[in-house]
């Protein structure tokens, strides 16, 4: 494989051409899946490969030919253009076959490209560009460090500045591709005088092909699901030139929050695709499943956990078309942490949640690691703590929504909710039930019950829009029906005084068999 130095004396000269001919999308995407169907079910066994460590060269190899990549590329540089549209049904289409190949995507579009192509210099977009289309290279994201997940923002990986160099020191963990990816977007604070760090956060792009920034792989670790994606610890003691710096447009934490709120929206596109294949399965295996002289299919329980399959279905479509219409590049993403916070967390609880069904609907079969639903639970399991765990982001959305009724001078939930262009048309689905005036000093596991809750509110929302536009309409009104009764669980837990806490001695006065009457 050749490789262009980003480096070269000439690279802003350099011409980016194009693989593919600039066909319909329609004929791109149905080549894709036609790609996949071949590389996973008749060259090769999906369900075999799927248990073992890593992808195999000659699929992915396969894979990467199609260009997937090239979706979000601007067409002045060869691609297609960055239609959030089309890159959601992409990954769709992945995820049907594969959560951990439309991972992989995701991660090359909203984690590397849609970063370079929004706030890389341009000198350095040419040899980068050129390398993913015309050479199959790949590119990640390195932002978590030991000791710091949650609290991604206090990293210790520094930088100095030098003459035609930033120098990058520290360590990462659990970036996805580790040791297979070409390229990455480092994150580090810039060292101090004083030896402190800045507050700041400053992104850079590393050419893992260049020698002064070759990055060394400690550690691959043994990731439960997800087996195609390598994982592991990374030590960073890279130069990167100056060109290879983003550009901020204001903070570099505003930056970074620009490109993770855009990533929280890809989760639709990975989910539906995703839910899709557990709903087909169940309905397969239901409608061929004899028990009691009839098949499961007729049984009433069984109906309902298939209702349950399809709303998922029809809510993660909704929240496509919300992320189609907000995530484009050209937007700043920054303050709409609201939503996309409640994308994310909806999207991965309802991938986790189909799993689970359809893991309960086949019975045993399904609890083996190369089953479709087995292997989909553990699977779909990271996407509820990767990029903000879920419980941290209903959280947020509590606060978030409290800081802006606070902004209103208004503390009726109803009222405000009413007028929200998040929840106008689901506040009146739900009014008894949003009835009453916020506590604004309620304990945190309360903001997580309520986030939980504003989400299901927010999607609710969504849906009923998604059926004004034109969508099926038995289909909607099932997801309405559905998202109302969780709704109303969500809000009866939220409403429950409860202050239970753990007891660390707990072993005292707590052995069942001195309680044993004879």
């Amino acid at each position: 494989m050749q490789i262009i130095n980003l480096n070269s004396p000439d690279i802003s000269v350099m011409e980016t051409k194009a693989v593919l001919p600039q066909i319909s999308f329609e004929s791109f995407l149905n080549k894709f899946k036609s790609t996949l169907k071949t590389v996973f079910h008749e060259d090769h066994n999906i369900d075999q490969f799927s248990v073992q460590r890593g992808m195999p060269d000659e699929v992915l190899q396969k894979i990467m030919l199609c260009n997937p990549n090239s979706l979000c590329i601007p067409k002045e540089y060869g691609g297609r253009g960055g239609n959030v549209q089309q890159n959601l049904a992409l990954l769709s289409a992945a995820s049907y076959e594969s959560l951990s190949l439309s991972l992989t995507l995701g991660i090359n579009s909203a984690l590397f490209l849609q970063p370079v192509i929004k706030y890389g210099q341009e000198d350095i977009k040419p040899g980068v560009f050129d390398r993913f289309l015309n050479h199959q290279n790949m590119g990640g994201l390195m932002i978590t460090e030991p000791g710091f997940g949650s609290d991604a923002l206090n990293m210790q990986t520094s930088f100095t500045e030098e003459d035609k160099h930033f120098h990058l020191k520290g360590t990462k963990h659990w970036a996805g591709l580790t040791g297979q990816a070409d390229f990455w977007v480092l994150t580090a604070r810039r060292l101090a005088p004083n030896g402190g760090l800045q507050r700041d956060v400053d992104l850079f792009v590393c050419d893992n092909s260049a020698q002064d920034q070759k990055i060394i792989v400690d550690e691959k670790f043994e990731n439960l699901g997800l087996y195609q994606i390598p994982y592991g610890r990374n030590i960073l003691d890279v130069k990167i030139p100056k060109l290879q710096r983003l550009v901020p447009k204001t903070t570099g934490v505003q930056m970074l929050l620009d490109l993770l709120h855009r990533s929280r929206m890809q989760f639709p596109g990975m989910a539906l695709g995703f839910v899709k294949r557990m709903l087909d399965e169940a309905i397969m295996h239901c409608q061929q499943r004899m028990v009691g002289g009839k098949n499961l299919f007729s049984y009433d329980q069984v109906q309902q956990h298939l209702a349950r399959l399809q709303a998922n279905y029809t809510i993660v479509s909704a929240l496509c078309t919300k992320s189609s219409e907000i995530a484009g590049i050209q937007n700043d993403l920054t303050p709409l942490g609201f939503e996309a916070n409640i994308i994310k967390t909806v999207s991965s609880d309802l991938m986790q949640e189909s799993a689970q069904i359809v893991v309960q609907l086949v019975g045993a079969a399904a609890y083996k690691l190369n089953h479709v639903a087995g292997r989909g639970i553990v699977d779909s399991r990271p996407f509820q703590i990767f990029e903000g765990s879920n419980d941290i982001l209903y959280n947020q959305i509590t606060e978030s929504l409290l800081k802006q009724m606070k902004t209103a001078k208004e503390s009726h939930v109803f009222s405000f909710l009413k007028e929200h262009a998040m929840t106008s048309n689901a506040a009146l689905f739900l009014k008894e039930l949003l009835n009453f005036e916020i506590n604004t000093q309620m304990s945190q596991r309360k903001f997580v019950e309520f986030g939980k809750a504003l989400s299901r509110i927010a999607t609710l929302d969504l849906v009923v829009r998604l059926g004004e536009s034109g969508f099926r309409n038995d289909m909607i009104e099932n997801a309405i029906s559905i998202i109302k009764q969780e709704v109303t669980q969500l809000m009866a837990n939220f409403n429950y005084a409860q202050n239970a806490i753990v007891v660390p001695d707990y072993e005292t006065g707590s052995d069942w068999s001195e309680f044993v009457i004879a």
